[in-house]
């Protein structure tokens, strides 16, 4: 991320004596600048800098967190969302990443786990095999965890979480739960959310298959009474940790109480893994 002297935010407000830029502040309008600059001077940096997100841009070197707080800004600014929704969702961003409640007890032996052991971020999902919105947000997020611009950054596990007003959900968490049974929990997933419209209990054997596992052996694990335990389990530990809908984010232990959408998650998941490096305060 580029960071530079700019002069938007102390031209447009009384509130900053200076400020600085990203590329995505870059590209806004003259009126979308003058939004991003009331907010950058109006709302507070919730960490490594007492002070207004401006004023901490202002500071030289500025941090990598603030950079990528004005870069949220700025990106939600140019998507048109009004001033009063972007100051909630950094209140709700800081509350989850510097909140006071302890880590979650989460059991990650029990969970299907993708990406680099040595991620500095794990983000454990509690999903429902026919929530609709997993089966959009869900997707996405491991192919940047896989492939994209999350590789090394963070590892990804996921805890079946069916949720009875959702049709299905008992038969699709089983499948869920057998294709982890059977290691192939990944690609089964992938199946089952890219035809999500079609599902029946039926269909699940092809998408098994599909995924590259024995279809037999998928079969039979639908009704082993292990396969179920496993799914009880997953769904005990979500009510422990006080989840009551899908899909619910933890990073590191920590409950994601901001928007469940892939570019905010994802910029959490950065400022995050900076922190556990030691590298959020200092420049980018």
């Amino acid at each position: 991320m580029r960071l530079a002297p700019l002069a938007f935010v102390a031209a447009l407000t009384a509130a900053a004596a200076a400020g600085a830029q990203t590329p995505t502040c870059d590209a806004l309008e003259a009126k979308q600048r003058r939004t991003a600059a009331a907010i950058l001077a109006g709302e507070h940096l919730w960490e490594c800098c007492d002070d207004t997100i401006a004023r901490c841009l202002a500071a030289r070197p500025p941090s990598r967190l603030a950079a990528l707080a004005a870069d949220e800004v700025c990106r939600r600014v140019a998507a048109g969302e009004d001033e009063a929704r972007i100051r909630r969702a950094l209140s709700r961003r800081a509350r989850s990443m510097v909140g006071g409640e302890a880590p979650a007890a989460i059991d990650l032996a029990a969970a299907p786990v993708v990406g680099a052991a040595e991620a500095p971020v794990t983000v454990v999902l509690y999903a429902c095999a026919r929530c609709p919105y997993c089966s959009q947000l869900i997707p996405t997020l491991y192919e940047e965890v896989e492939g994209g611009s999350l590789r090394g950054a963070a590892r990804l596990a996921f805890r079946i979480f069916p949720i009875r007003g959702h049709a299905g959900s008992t038969e699709a968490g089983l499948g869920f739960g057998a294709a982890a049974a059977m290691g192939g929990f990944w690609p089964f997933m992938l199946e089952a959310y890219g035809h999500f419209d079609e599902f029946t209990p039926a269909r699940q054997s092809e998408w098994a298959a599909a995924a590259g596992l024995d279809r037999g052996a998928f079969t039979a694990l639908l009704s082993d009474p292990a396969t179920r335990e496993a799914v009880v389990a997953a769904k005990k530990e979500g009510l422990v940790n006080g989840v009551e809908e899908t899909p619910t984010v933890f990073l590191n232990g920590r409950r994601w109480v901001g928007e469940l959408e892939l570019p905010e998650l994802t910029s959490a998941i950065r400022e995050e893994a900076a922190r556990v490096k030691g590298e959020l305060c200092v420049a980018d």
